[in-house]
C-alpha cells in the first residue's frame, strides 16, 4: 500500500471531519467519562479556520488508494513568558487519527514523521503527545515513533456546582 502524506487543504475538511468524529466514537470505548463525540458543524468550522490561517495548527493528512485514512495535527504552543521558569523553547502538541483497517500499515508512522518535520521547520523544539492512561494503543504508538516521559501530569477531578 502507497502511503501520501501532504499538508492538509481546504477540500480535505470534509475528511478531517470524519476522522475527528471516528477518533472521538474510537475513544469513547477507551472512557465515556473522558471523551465525547464533538459536534460535527463545530468541527467542520475548526478545520475551516485552523486552515484558511495556518499560523497556529499544522495539518497533514494521509492518502491511501486516494482517500484520506488518517490526519496529525500539530498544535503550536505558547513560549513560556518572561515570568515563568521554563527556558522559553517553542513546543507543540500533537494528535494523530488513522481510520479503522489503515492501522499498522505504517500511515500513523509516516504522519509523525511528517509531523516532526513541519514542526521543526517552524522551530518546534519540543512535541508532546497528550495521552490519557485509558489509550494504551496511543501509548505504545508514540512510545515507539520516540516519544518518552517528560515529567508528570497530575491532575484532580472538582466538584463544580452552582458555576455561571
Amino acid at each position: 500500500m502507497s502511503i501520501l502524506v501532504r499538508p492538509a487543504e481546504r477540500r480535505d475538511v470534509p475528511a478531517l471531519v470524519r476522522l475527528r468524529v471516528a477518533n472521538a466514537e474510537r475513544h469513547i470505548q477507551l472512557a465515556s467519562d473522558i471523551y465525547r463525540v464533538p459536534d460535527a458543524e463545530a468541527v467542520r468550522r475548526h478545520f475551516e479556520e485552523v486552515l484558511a490561517d495556518g499560523s497556529k495548527v499544522l495539518i497533514s493528512v494521509a492518502e491511501a488508494e486516494g482517500e484520506v485514512v488518517g490526519m496529525a495535527e500539530v498544535v503550536l504552543l505558547a513560549e513560556p513568558p518572561d515570568h515563568q521558569i521554563l527556558v522559553p523553547r517553542l513546543g507543540a502538541e500533537i494528535h494523530t487519527v488513522v481510520l479503522d483497517g489503515h492501522r499498522g500499515r505504517g500511515v500513523g508512522a509516516a504522519l509523525v514523521t511528517a509531523a516532526e518535520r513541519a514542526a521543526v521547520d517552524r522551530g518546534v523544539s519540543v512535541i508532546y503527545a497528550g495521552i490519557f492512561a485509558p489509550n494504551k494503543d496511543a501509548v505504545d504508538f508514540y512510545s515507539a515513533s520516540g516519544f518518552g516521559p517528560r515529567g508528570i501530569l497530575l491532575s484532580k477531578e472538582q466538584e463544580v456546582s452552582g458555576v455561571g
